[in-house]
């Protein structure tokens, strides 16, 4: 069984709507409610630690999803302060060389398929594992002018998703070298990369998108009710 650190401690101000992106309305509950339901509702998840901002009036104060605990920590200025907030809020149980799921609070439509094969095979693979989708478009080099001066080959190329998993001490390990570096990784597998280490990557749904503008909701939303209409058919 696997925890899940969820950061939430962002303000998403690119949506515009004046409140962290996690908590707007998005098909009959929030973002974040889709993305903790998501994740606590899946029989290979043990329990979730969701990373808060400090000043955070908007979170519900649940306690447990789907059966599951649910505990909270208080984020940093960056995205690695607050995963390595969220893993100290790990209980004592989980060990060093337990996996540790993270996932965007802002991904709403992850799919039960793709977490399932993410924990068979991030649980196996040493240097953990990452959920992501092969890169299908033309890629473009730009210039300092907007303009197009090259064709970037695209064979190789993956976009990194959520959820990602790996051991705790290593993604800990991982965290803390980048931080003391300066480095602002983007995600918990660049920070793993920097050590030397490969994780895994497992192809993941296109769909499993994160919320960053508005017109990203509303994408969203069809993609829950096609998901919803498809299971009660």
């Amino acid at each position: 069984m696997t925890w899940c650190v969820v950061p939430a401690a962002g303000r998403g101000s690119r949506v515009g709507a004046g409140r962290p992106k996690q908590y707007l309305a998005l098909a009959g509950d929030s973002v974040i409610g889709h993305t903790l339901r998501a994740l606590a509702e899946h029989p290979g998840v043990s329990g979730l630690v969701v990373v808060l901002a400090a000043d955070d009036a908007d979170w519900p104060g649940w306690t447990s999803l789907a059966g599951k605990p649910l505990l909270t920590a208080t984020g940093g200025a960056e995205r690695c302060d607050s995963v390595l907030a969220g893993l100290d809020r790990l209980p004592p149980s989980v060990a060093d060389a337990d996996p540790v799921l993270v996932h965007d609070a802002a991904r709403p439509c992850l799919r039960r398929d793709d977490l399932s094969r993410l924990l068979a095979v991030g649980t196996a693979h040493p240097d953990g594992a990452l959920l992501a989708s092969p890169v299908a478009d033309t890629l473009k080099r730009a210039d300092a002018a907007s303009c197009s001066e090259a064709t970037v080959p695209r064979a190789g190329l993956w976009r990194a998703l959520t959820p990602q998993i790996f051991p705790r001490g290593l993604l800990a390990q991982a965290l803390r070298t980048a931080r003391a570096a300066g480095v602002a990784v983007t995600d918990e597998a660049m920070a793993v990369e920097r050590l030397g280490h490969r994780p895994r990557l497992v192809e993941g749904a296109a769909d499993n998108l994160k919320i960053t503008t508005a017109g990203d909701l509303p994408l969203a939303a069809f993609l829950l009710s096609r998901r919803e209409a498809g299971a009660s058919g």
